[in-house]
């Protein structure tokens, strides 16, 4: 069994079934030995990008993280704490957090970000 986080923008390739989701990366989510994780961050992101008009997504993702049989994942104050001392390579605050969360809960991280990939966590590449 893995504990994995999904990044945003993997979450929305799962739910509208987009072709940038490698089969690998399918196999992890489906496969009911994992356990899969959202973060709250994650809602977080896709809200304001939502606002702004820069994304297209659904309004309820709660019920979709319920309805896929992932877990939420809170944002704590170590989280917080623990976002903030990461070194300085990736800029994007939604992103830092969910590098601090991998890392706090010992969970693999899905994505396909470059950035996050030159980090010391463990990392599912979601292209494959």
């Amino acid at each position: 069994m893995k504990k994995i986080l999904i990044d945003t923008h993997v979450f929305l390739w799962w739910i509208s079934d987009n072709k940038n989701l490698g089969e690998n990366a399918r196999k992890y989510i489906s496969n009911p030995q994992n356990r899969i994780y959202l973060s709250s961050v994650s809602s977080w992101e896709i809200s304001i990008k939502k606002n702004k008009g820069l994304l297209e997504a659904p309004d309820d993702i709660a019920s979709i993280v319920n309805e896929e049989g992932f877990e939420e994942l809170p944002i704590s104050i170590f989280h917080g704490e623990l976002a903030g001392k990461l070194e300085s390579i990736h800029k994007d605050p939604f992103d830092r957090m969910m590098i601090a969360q991998a890392k706090a809960e010992a969970m693999e991280l899905l994505t396909d970000d470059l950035y996050i990939k030159k980090y010391s966590i463990s990392i599912i590449d979601a292209s494959k």
